[in-house]
């Protein structure tokens, strides 16, 4: 739900000169062990992956995606030898269905007992065969106050959908397929998984309204997009917003009225992964309280371990941006897994608004 992507102002070169580099920093220490990650980029801590090389030995490399549609091609294809991956809930279940991840029974590990009792179970993956929960998050705006005409937008998809005259062309859109035709759904009252193409060209008619007036579609930069000033509105990923905040605390994002998607990411082990040992101790390693909290404190969204609270610090806690306020608990949107027939429409309508 940096998602830089999910989180994050470095670029990616930059997360894996650090991950590569920990070999050289562990030096004899290193055992025969490899572990291979693909990841968003900047969506994991550098020191955290050190800290688990120094602990177990295990040399480890990270590689980046820009989208999931980008992983989900790359697996298809059988490429990059990857040991763990970290895609979201509707990838996951095409994951599953497809027959492309390992039975690593998450379940069954050690620390399975310290997930947070809603996160024990996912759908298409409901008995957590095939993955652990990483992070989870909301996908809002977050709009820059000195920027915006009267210094303050309302909380609807309206604010972006259809832009004041003087946010045109200032004005920046993930590059994520389920995330903008979910937010264009909830504007237009219709249901994200429609299967009727009428409905779905209502979508698409504001989606291809709005285009002319959106500077660019990205999930890279957006942190830095913000920070900079280059667009006065982003729709964002909350832990991105989080990291906006702490360099222009007068950033606002917003949770809109007619619905935002609440999302979980997982990390989960493709079924040809060359380590799967190594990747089996790995996923349970990151469900232990310390850890959980690390990878927390570094992306700027919350976990779903147990006793993490104590580990996170002081801003993470206080910014609603990442800790929803209860009065925004009725516009939370949950996963759902739409019908293969909802799903192509979908994919029909990004293509043309992205051709």
């Amino acid at each position: 739900m940096t998602k830089t992507n999910r989180a994050g102002p470095h670029t990616a070169g930059m997360l894996m000169a650090s991950a590569i580099s920990l070999g050289a920093m562990t030096g004899g220490a290193l055992a025969d062990g490899e572990l291979n990650l693909y990841n968003w980029s900047n969506y994991f801590s550098p020191e955290l992956l050190e800290r688990y090389e120094k602990e177990t030995g295990t040399r480890v490399t990270v590689d980046n995606y820009a989208s999931e549609e980008d992983l989900l091609a790359k697996l298809q294809a059988g490429g990059g030898g990857y040991d763990v991956i970290f895609p979201g809930t509707t990838t996951l279940g095409v994951m599953v269905e497809k027959g492309m991840l390992a039975k690593i029974d998450v379940n069954q590990m050690e620390n399975f007992k310290n997930l947070l009792p809603a996160f024990t179970t996912i759908a298409g993956d409901e008995d957590r065969t095939y993955s652990a929960p990483y992070m989870w998050g909301t996908t809002g705006f977050t709009y820059d106050p000195a920027m915006v005409p009267g210094g303050k937008l309302e909380d609807s998809w309206k604010a972006i959908f259809e832009p004041a005259d003087e946010l045109k062309g200032n004005i920046a859109m993930l590059n994520e397929m389920s995330d903008v035709w979910n937010a264009a759904a909830y504007y237009t009252g219709i249901s994200k998984c429609t299967e009727d193409p009428a409905e779905a060209q209502k979508i698409l008619d504001v989606l291809m309204a709005q285009k002319p007036h959106v500077k660019l579609y990205s999930n890279d930069g957006t942190i830095d997009r913000m920070i900079a000033g280059e667009v006065a509105v982003h729709m964002q990923w909350n832990g991105a917003a989080h990291r906006v905040k702490a360099e222009k605390p007068n950033a606002v994002y917003v949770y809109p009225a007619e619905g935002t998607t609440f999302w979980t990411d997982v990390i989960a082990v493709p079924k040809d992964a060359p380590n799967l040992e190594e990747a089996k101790a790995f996923v349970n390693w990151m469900m232990s309280p310390e850890v959980a909290a690390a990878a927390s404190n570094y992306t700027g969204y919350s976990n779903a371990v147990a006793g993490s609270g104590e580990f996170l610090k002081d801003d993470l806690k206080a910014d609603p941006a990442v800790n929803t306020p209860a009065e925004y608990n009725d516009r939370l949107r949950a996963f759902e897994n739409c019908s293969p027939a909802s799903k192509d429409l979908r994919e029909k309508v990004w293509t043309k608004l992205k051709s």
